[in-house]
């Protein structure tokens, strides 16, 4: 038995352990992006958005629906800077980059110029709705109500849009990102200032 009980043996039984919970638990694997994200990594890549700049062709006609029934169509958002962001409850990337949005979108909550449209990718608004209220997020939180261009979302979670006063597309990546990044808040604050 104490063979059996060494502690190499208990040592390997607790990695695998860790490694099951970060494998099957979400939120586990939500926790550990989370920190990698506070401790540098997961920026955003703004450095090669000028090159990415495009024209998203009309936005006219792509609508979300929030909880309320309120719809926003985003060809009625020219004029201003929108942070388009798909997401899911079950994502684990999605609840790690999560604060930092939120982090964000505290910073502009009181700009007019600066749109924030978070996509529950299941349309299930209740859910998503009590997911926010739980974390005490402010985000607000949609279900989509139309066609979505696949330059906007090829279905990839979190995928996060940012489009400049134009109705272009300046930012579009899939995947975790520290939205809180200073750099990442001076690129939103350079969109506000140019047409």
């Amino acid at each position: 038995m104490n063979k059996i009980l060494n502690r190499k043996n208990i040592f390997s039984g607790i990695l695998i352990v860790l490694f099951l919970v970060l494998l099957f638990v979400p939120p586990a694997k939500a926790l550990v992006l989370e920190g990698l994200m506070k401790i540098g990594f997961f920026k955003p890549d703004t450095a090669v958005v000028d090159k990415q700049v495009n024209a998203a062709g009309d936005l006219s006609g792509i609508k979300f629906k929030d909880s309320n029934g309120k719809v926003i169509d985003l060809g009625d958002l020219k004029g201003k800077v929108v942070f388009l962001n798909f997401w899911a409850t079950w994502c684990p990337p999605c609840l790690a980059e999560m604060p930092s949005v939120n982090a964000l979108h505290e910073k502009f909550k009181d700009d007019k110029d600066v749109v924030f449209i978070l996509v529950d990718a299941d349309s299930q608004l209740p859910k998503a709705q009590k997911f926010m209220d739980k974390k005490g997020y402010q985000l607000p939180v949609y279900a989509v109500d139309s066609e979505i261009p696949e330059v906007l979302f090829k279905g990839s979670l979190p995928t996060t849009v940012v489009f400049d006063k134009a109705g272009r597309i300046s930012y579009n990546e899939a995947g975790a990102a520290n939205y809180a990044d200073s750099k990442f808040i001076a690129f939103i604050n350079k969109l506000k200032t140019t047409n």
